[in-house]
């Protein structure tokens, strides 16, 4: 594809490159690509509709649990369809708008699964150091007002950004090296001093995914504490193995975050199919295993899950 020489100080639309280096790899790299994704959708997609249609599921646990499936199906639905276009259909022109509209809903939903992963933490902490309080605290208007918190903080938080990014001249190019849309991709193609608001989105990031991140591990610390108190081996094994999983799915999530937003401003040296495919994995694992770990291995949820493939199959035979 022939790069334009030239470019607007204000273009209508940009050029998505896929992942520079790997241009003739981006039909085989479509592939594990799209399988996550599907399994994304349909994971969350049965989620939720076991935790709608199980009454004894409307707890906070699955509750938050819930928002965190929403948010996941939201936030790869606005990256990988886009990118598979870059694949397949070597579709790479995206008008700003929806660049911006882009930028604007990853940074969002990124920071509304960082805040719904600490109410999480949350429940867990209260559900297992305060069991007795555990419904009083978290009633429905608590978890109602938790939820909207978290959607107003992110919301509210990265909203200068596709208005910032709209003023910029972009008089260097308008190619963007990238699978999508992504704040410090544009803010690297604009030709200003950038340097304010580098920092901002670097405050914006660590004020509120960095303080959630310190509060779910202040929170599993106080679990874990409590845990190796329970009398019963059986229970300190249960919960230490639920911990576990929950522990992972935390860092599988915010090590390719902070990854991707450091090398993004430190990492000048670093192959850029090397950030590119982490922002990536970022975009698409979490909403992967989310499922998996949060609900299969969550025992309620996985009888629930068994029960209706088991209706399914009996009424198929039928």
């Amino acid at each position: 594809m022939a790069v334009p020489n030239g470019t607007k100080a204000h273009p209508t639309t940009f050029i998505l490159l896929g992942i520079p280096g790997l241009e003739a790899a981006h039909v085989w790299i479509s592939i594990p690509f799209c399988f996550v994704y599907v399994l994304s959708v349909v994971g969350n997609s049965l989620l939720l509709a076991v935790i709608k249609s199980e009454p004894s599921l409307h707890e906070p646990m699955y509750l938050f649990l819930a928002m965190l499936a929403v948010t996941d199906l939201i936030i790869s639905t606005t990256t990988v369809p886009q990118t598979l276009c870059v694949f397949w259909f070597r579709d790479w022109a995206i008008h700003i708008n929806a660049c911006l509209a882009q930028v604007y809903l990853l940074h969002t939903l990124s920071i509304m699964e960082s805040g719904f992963m600490l109410a999480m933490a949350f429940d867990r902490y209260v559900a297992i150091c305060n069991p007795l309080r555990h419904s009083a605290i978290l009633t429905h208007r608590v978890i109602a007002t938790l939820g909207l918190g978290v959607v107003l903080r992110a919301a509210v938080s990265v909203g200068p950004h596709p208005f910032l990014l709209r003023q910029l001249p972009y008089c260097r190019t308008n190619v963007i090296p990238h699978t999508y849309c992504e704040f410090m991709a544009l803010v690297n193609l604009a030709c200003a001093d950038m340097s304010t608001m580098s920092t901002y989105s670097l405050v914006v990031a660590f004020l509120t995914a960095g303080v959630d991140l310190i509060l779910i591990v202040l929170s599993y610390i106080l679990i874990l504490r409590a845990v190796f108190k329970l009398p019963s081996k059986e229970a300190r094994l249960t919960s230490l193995g639920t911990c576990s999983s929950h522990i992972g799915a935390i860092l599988g999530f915010y090590i390719p975050a902070f990854f991707s937003i450091l090398t993004h401003r430190f990492g000048h040296s670093m192959a850029p199919h090397v950030h590119i495919i982490v922002a990536n994995i970022y975009m698409l694992v979490p909403p992967m295993i989310n499922p998996i770990i949060y609900g299969v291995r969550t025992k309620k949820i996985r009888n629930r899950v068994l029960q209706v493939f088991s209706a399914v199959n009996c009424h198929t035979i039928s």
